[in-house]
């Protein structure tokens, strides 16, 4: 769904419901969001945690 040269951006957005409507529904998720993030044991204050 390659719609970089349609300038109208009304026409772009039709098409490109209509291509997410066609497209085959997502998997469900096989484990947490972030689950494969570093995560940090202790921070100290201030900082961000990644």
């Amino acid at each position: 769904m390659d719609t970089k040269k349609i300038t109208d951006v009304v026409e772009r957005k039709k098409i490109k419901r209509a291509a997410r409507k066609k497209a085959a529904p997502k998997a469900k998720r096989t484990g947490a969001r972030g689950e494969n993030k570093q995560k940090i044991k202790k921070a100290a204050r201030g900082q961000s945690k990644r």
